[in-house]
């Protein structure tokens, strides 16, 4: 859904919430969707690796079975 913005949308969003929200309350949107960004990736990154380390198990076992 997010790739058919472009440019102008994207640009026209922008206008947008700088009239909503005036240039003073801008920055701190933005930081606080970076932190929200940022601790997504590490959630999911933790959960990748979770899952990663999981799998791995039963094949140490097989080896040390074998």
């Amino acid at each position: 859904m997010l790739q058919n913005i472009g440019v102008p949308g994207l640009i026209l969003i922008l206008v947008i919430a700088l009239i909503i929200f005036g240039p003073s309350k801008l920055p701190e949107i933005g930081r606080a969707f970076g932190s929200t960004l940022k601790e997504f990736k590490k959630s999911t990154r933790d959960l990748v690796s979770d899952d990663e380390e999981e799998v791995e198990k039963p094949k140490k076992k097989e080896k040390t079975l074998a």
